[in-house]
């Protein structure tokens, strides 16, 4: 085995963001018309709703839920995904390491709404160092840091870690399987993972909390029927993992401790009561749903057929700053706006283009780096209140809300609770940057 790279740490302390409290003090109550574009609005009436909805899920599903940051990156989502109407959970996941450190800093666990952090990517070997600071920290308020591995040489380099601390740390893992979506992790069935699971539970270091499985091919759902196939494979996944542990296990009575966590927002909006009757095959530990993109969603989660428009918690604000009468297919009208792929993302999807107009037959058709180019969404002429002129400001729905907001410094929160038709903001939002 080689040394162990070279430990990097996270620049959470250098990392400066903008003045909550001088944004707030500058935009709210200010309609939403006037700000600045391209800007990104989220209603947190909706964002609230669909919180709710997904522990109610969870709940008729029989599992604890797991919330990810990544989409928002804010303390105040955090909340919000983890205290609702309907339920409180305290399990999170984050995607980079600066999330799990500011939530530290927001004083999320601390104050207790996080106990519970998963770093949702393989470990990479260079950063245990910095989760063992992380974990350090977080043990300070009685909160667990959990790591995922997929690979050998995972364990080997934490445990070479360990010996050059001296250290007794023993570090709670999830085994990540694959079940299908050949993104990350392994399939149960592979010789690579009768390996990987045998030294994992052999390891002095590594305690194996559970399985965990993300079906980010389930995206490609277009009914509740179809996800629902999908949420179906993920947990025969980690129960054949579960299983195979427990035949290993010199405690097999102990089936109840592993955690089988699985899901993405298809599948966890497929997560019912009525597919939980349907799992049928004797489940090998508790099961535990997570998911995202949920709070906010966006045209991707709309074309796989498991919400409506109502429950799109975001949209991006852009001026038309040009109009090409004729220029589009068949003789078609084509507008210019301010929201281009740095505000929008270059992902496509089913649906056609990079984003629709809301209330308009318009959609985003192209994009360059700061231009998004209008396009007609049929064959007819734009005519009446379908027309745009320029310095109309129009309100656009993205294909992937998790890449959009990454644009933003900041987000402009309205709250169509309160009966102002959500254009006037309420707040300000000021999400984590950084690896």
């Amino acid at each position: 085995m080689t040394n162990l790279p070279t430990q990097t740490n996270t620049p959470h302390r250098l990392s400066g963001r903008p003045d909550k409290q001088a944004l707030v003090s500058e935009f709210k109550g200010k309609p939403i018309r006037g700000l600045r574009t391209p800007a990104v609005v989220i209603d947190r009436a909706i964002f609230a709703q669909n919180s709710a909805r997904m522990h109610d899920n969870a709940k008729q599903w029989g599992a604890s839920f797991r919330a990810h940051v990544k989409t928002h990156k804010t303390a105040e989502g955090v909340k919000l995904q983890l205290v609702s109407s309907s339920d409180t959970t305290y399990a999170i996941v984050v995607s980079t390491l600066m999330e799990a450190w500011e939530v530290v800093n927001a004083g999320l666990v601390k104050d207790g709404i996080v106990n519970d952090i998963l770093y949702g990517l393989p470990i990479p070997v260079n950063r245990v160092a910095d989760l063992a600071a992380l974990s350090d920290v977080t043990a300070q308020s009685g909160a667990v840091i959990r790591i995922l591995i997929d690979h050998v040489d995972q364990i080997k380099f934490i445990e070479e870690y360990e010996k050059t601390m001296n250290s007794s740390r023993n570090w709670s893992t999830f085994l990540k399987v694959d079940a299908g979506s050949k993104r990350a992790g392994l399939d149960p069935s592979s010789t690579a993972f009768h390996s990987l699971l045998e030294v994992a539970l052999e390891s002095p270091v590594l305690t194996v909390f559970g399985f965990y499985c993300h079906a980010g091919h389930s995206y490609s759902s277009t009914s509740p029927e179809a996800a629902s196939k999908f949420l179906t494979a993920e947990v025969n996944a980690v129960n054949d993992a579960a299983k195979l542990a427990l035949a290993r296990s010199s405690s097999p009575s102990n089936d109840t401790q592993f955690i089988l966590s699985v899901g993405s927002t298809p599948t966890a909006h497929a997560a019912t009561a009525e597919t939980n009757a349907k799992l049928g095959e004797l489940l090998h530990g508790k099961l535990e749903l997570h998911a995202g993109n949920y709070p906010l969603l966006d045209l991707q989660q709309l074309h796989t057929g498991l919400i409506d428009r109502t429950r799109i918690a975001q949209r991006v604000l852009a001026t038309v700053i040009s109009y090409y009468p004729g220029r589009g297919a068949n003789g078609t009208d084509e507008a210019l706006c301010d929201a281009g792929a740095i505000a929008m993302s270059k992902d496509t999807g089913p649906s056609g283009g990079f984003g629709e107009v809301i209330g308009k037959s318009w959609r985003l058709g192209r994009v360059s780096q700061e231009h998004g180019i209008l396009t007609r969404s049929g064959t007819e002429t734009a005519a009446g209140e379908d027309q745009l002129r320029i310095g109309d400001v129009v309100q656009i729905v993205g294909q992937h809300a998790c890449l959009t907001l990454a644009a933003y410094p900041w987000y402009y929160l309205v709250d169509s609770s309160k009966g102002n038709d959500a254009s006037v903001v309420e707040d300000v939002w000021v999400p984590w940057k950084g690896w």
